[in-house]
């Protein structure tokens, strides 16, 4: 799901959607308008799925899309090599999961972890 807003709303740690891939604003650069135009955004961003930076150029009045990113808790049933199967705490659904390297001892059967999720894609989000 997403959501359409104007370049001049989008603020530092919120999210924007850059090459079909839900993004983190890292930083943004507005310019002033000139003689002949509109003034202008420069959004940098990393991307929240694979971790690439990304920009965006564009003036403040165009309108671009924020995905909407969910963070839900779900408790691991089963651990099979590097995949988890979880159980949404909300609905109840199970879905699969690969275990980062950096949650392979966090992540225990039986306990509850938080997950992100955006534009269809899952990522675990443990905080410490």
């Amino acid at each position: 799901m997403k959501q359409q807003v104007e370049v001049k709303d989008l603020k530092e740690g919120k999210y924007l959607i850059i090459d079909d891939e839900a993004c983190v604003i890292k930083s943004i650069a507005k310019s002033k308008p000139g003689k002949h135009g509109a003034a202008k955004a420069r959004v940098e961003a990393i991307g929240l799925f694979d971790g690439q930076k990304r920009s965006y150029i564009g003036s403040v009045a165009n309108k671009v899309y924020v995905p909407i990113v969910e963070r839900k808790n779900a408790q691991v049933i089963s651990i099979t090599g590097n995949i988890a199967q979880l159980m949404d705490m909300g609905d109840f659904s199970n879905f699969e999961i690969v275990i980062p390297d950096e949650y392979k001892d966090k992540v225990k059967e039986g306990e509850e972890v938080s997950y992100i999720t955006a534009l269809g894609k899952i990522k675990l989000d443990i905080r410490t």
